[in-house]
């Protein structure tokens, strides 16, 4: 055996020095609990043959550790993980000590895989200071699951070859000399360095855009994009350009389709009759799916109408397995649009009148600038003759709209009312119409005119989230918003916009969406569940500490930098706080008092303006949540082991400080219903400015077998009740599920990273 020659990276032999791979695996074992060196080893089952590469088999012990991962030996997923930092780091540099950070930049400037305004914003002395400080020890910190999420997503790569070229420490620190660039040379230093520990070691989580692009030459890294579509073809036309054009750096796409007139209204003055909704929703998805999201991920988006539409019965259907492709338009995703009238119609078991809105003037806009002014002219229009229009009973509509809801996962609900009413946006000035596609961002939009309007709006969100498992005391919020506040805002100069329409909104408005992760850990942490009330009061502690510190941050960035353009449209501009507009149901399960100085902040706001129109929503962050080893944003884990499946094959991640908090954690399928939920979701909802990407979840175990409409329907009025803004996932068990497992395949859209961090 000690004459077979193994081939390494560079291509050179030598003979197979077996003592060498068990240092390997016995240095990853230092420190951790319950794992075994031999039993790596042996797992491997490693079968040498003369000229072996000695990355094959540092691949085989990877998936060795990596399948002992277990509740009874978590530690093995850390285990897994230094084996595959080890590979990374010889792939990356052909050793394992990293290179110098500036030669390091210099290499990869000169390959054109880095900005090279690194080389001339920072002179070599600035370069030593940061290396001073990067702690490439923090690499072993990272579970497996994480690593493998940055192999195959955020480290600088030939995606074609499968060649790595830096580690994580190193896209940290160049991430926060990216954004902090343009600050005056004697204080940048310090932000960078700030950032840079506080993303390193987890107390800051960043979405997919910024992990992979920011230090690359590529510069579009917000993680949403909103457009809206006016009924005419220019307008259709222009809105699947700046799909196309969005689609293929990374973002994921919330499309408003609402204004597009129905099936068989006139056009050119009676010359045609419409095709209606679906042939330009079949355009729409032919633009999505177009190309892939910069090689990250593939395109996806949501789409969105108003439940009245003279369509709806047609195009709830559309994401159904039934049917035919013509009346089908299977590969976006929906969101239905509901108000107060709707709701008080189904609640009295009243009937909802169907219209195009090309026959019905304001309607559409009343819808979502003014609740009154819409009911009037709803009202009006039911009882005016000549005007095309189909009524139904509001519990029929409702109910069919859950069932596909049920069916598919994937009927999303946006309370249009709560989006205006509880807004950081005056509706008067700038309604919102639409959110995207995970339903957390609501912000104003405007139709485009064409490709190059001056007057269209196209919305962007630029994300990040806290680690509530890192927050210990709520004043720590204000040293982390103070960071990522400075580096989103920052990021929104930096970055280019393929759409003059993006650009021009997303300066005058610079919103930010800043949410979390690690929810259900913080809550097992702390001793206190989701289905019983006992999280009440420390959800509102904490959301209420999140967003003060947040537009405390904002408020002091515009004192420095000046107030964003359109601080006039905000009702932050009036005084207004997300105090002053929450729907007071929340009260009734949640009687917290307020903590937080709100008056003070509320006069500086007043005086000195926000440089962000928004501050908060709350994402899915599946993937970024991974990277932090933690649970995925506000949700329950199903199990304590989740194996997600993606294309980097099984990976499996246990619940944060499984075996000290096992008992703590209360896992989705334990929960009874989605009462408790709701109410939390409420909470936040309080102070969060934009939206939440909240789920409803079912069990039909729980029912018989079949969970009933009027479980589903009752639900929904709920989150209604509790201001809840927007619905995303209806998640079903399907009985085959190990209660101690979390078994998911990844997704193309929010879930898979596209709008989530």
């Amino acid at each position: 055996m000690s004459e077979l020659k193994v081939t390494k990276r560079d291509g050179t032999q030598e003979s197979l020095n077996l003592d060498k791979i068990h240092k390997v695996v016995t240095w990853a074992a230092e420190g951790l609990n319950n794992v075994s060196v031999s039993e790596v080893e042996l797992k491997a089952h490693l079968q040498f043959f003369d000229g072996i590469q000695t990355s094959e088999i540092h691949e085989t012990l990877i998936k060795a550790a990596a399948d002992l991962i277990s509740e009874d030996a978590p530690d093995y997923q850390y285990l897994a993980a230094r084996l595959n930092i080890f590979h990374l780091r010889k792939k990356a540099y052909g050793r394992f000590e990293p290179p110098a950070l500036l030669d390091h930049v210099k290499k990869l400037v000169e390959a054109e895989r880095y900005d090279p305004h690194l080389l001339s914003d920072y002179s070599a002395e600035e370069f030593a200071a940061m290396d001073a400080f990067i702690d490439h020890s923090r690499d072993l910190n990272f579970s497996y699951a994480a690593v493998k999420q940055l192999e195959g997503k955020y480290l600088v790569q030939n995606r074609v070859s499968g060649e790595v070229f830096e580690s994580a420490q190193f896209l940290y620190v160049l991430i926060a000399a990216c954004l902090f660039a343009e600050y005056d040379k004697e204080r940048r230093l310090d932000f960078i360095r700030r950032f840079y520990d506080a993303v390193s070691t987890f107390k800051l989580s960043l979405p997919t855009p910024i992990m992979a692009g920011v230090r690359t030459p590529t510069r579009q890294f917000s993680s949403c994009v909103l457009i809206e579509a006016g009924d005419s073809l220019d307008s259709i036309n222009a809105t699947s350009s700046a799909i196309v054009k969005y689609v293929s750096q990374r973002a994921g796409i919330g499309i408003n389709g609402g204004r597009i007139r129905a099936l068989g209204s006139p056009i050119r003055g009676g010359e045609a009759f419409h095709t209606g909704c679906i042939p330009f929703y079949k355009h729409f998805q032919t633009a999505v799916k177009s190309c892939s999201q910069g090689g990250v991920r593939g395109g996806a988006a949501t789409l969105f109408y108003p439940i009245w539409h003279y369509e709806v019965e047609n195009l709830l259907v559309l994401k159904n397995n039934r049917g035919v492709e013509e009346n089908r338009v299977r590969h976006l995703d929906y969101g239905v649009q509901i108000n107060r009238l709707m709701y008080t119609r189904l609640i009295k078991n009243g009937n909802i009148t169907l219209f195009s809105p090309s026959d019905v003037p304001g309607l559409y806009d009343a819808f979502f600038a003014d609740q009154d002014k819409f009911e009037e002219l709803y009202v009006k229009y039911e009882q005016q003759e000549g005007i095309r229009k189909k009524t139904l009973k509001a519990v029929d509509l409702f109910s069919m709209m859950m069932q596909e809801r049920a069916s598919t996962g994937r009927i999303y609900v946006q309370n249009v009312d709560h989006c205006n009413t509880h807004s950081p946006f005056n509706p008067h000035k700038a309604p919102v119409r639409q959110s995207n596609l995970c339903l957390e961002i609501a912000l104003p939009t405007k139709p485009l005119n064409d490709v190059n309007d001056d007057e269209g709006e196209i919305a962007l969100c630029t994300l990040a989230a806290f680690n509530l498992g890192k927050i210990n005391e709520l004043d720590d919020f204000e040293e982390l918003s103070e960071l990522i506040v400075r580096a989103l805002d920052s990021l929104l100069t930096y970055q280019d916009y393929p759409v003059p329409a993006a650009e021009r909104a997303s300066l005058k408005r610079r919103t930010l969406g800043v949410g979390v992760i690690n929810y259900a850990y913080y809550l097992a942490k702390n001793g206190v569940k989701y289905s019983d009330g006992s999280a009440n009061g420390l959800t509102h502690r904490t959301f209420e500490a999140m967003q003060y510190y947040l537009l405390k941050a904002s408020n002091q960035l515009a004192k420095e930098q000046g107030a964003c353009e359109a601080f006039s449209d905000t009702t932050y501009s009036e005084g207004l706080m997300p105090t002053d507009t929450y729907k007071h149901e929340v009260d009734k399960f949640c009687d917290e008092p307020l903590l937080q100085d709100w008056d003070t902040l509320r006069k500086d706001i007043v005086a000195h303006g926000l440089r962000n129109s928004t501050l908060s929503a709350l994402m899915p962050s599946e993937t970024s949540s991974q990277i932090s080893n933690a649970t995925n944003g506000i949700e329950p884990p199903r199990g304590y082991i989740s194996v997600k499946q993606s294309k980097d094959g099984i990976l499996k991640q246990v619940v944060p400080d499984y075996e000290t908090l096992k008992s703590n954690y209360e896992l989705l399928w334990q929960i009874p219903n989605n009462n408790g939920y709701l109410q939390l979701v409420g909470i936040m909802q309080k102070f969060v400015d934009q939206a939440i990407s909240a789920n409803t979840n079912y069990d039909p175990s729980r029912f018989d077998g079949k969970v009933p409409m009027q479980q589903l329907l009752k639900d929904l009025l709920t989150a209604y009740k509790n201001g809840v803004k927007t619905l995303y996932y209806h998640n079903t068990r399907d009985g085959m599920e190990d209660p101690q497992k979390d078994v998911q395949k990844e997704d193309d859209d929010c879930a898979g990273g596209a709008c989530k961090i």
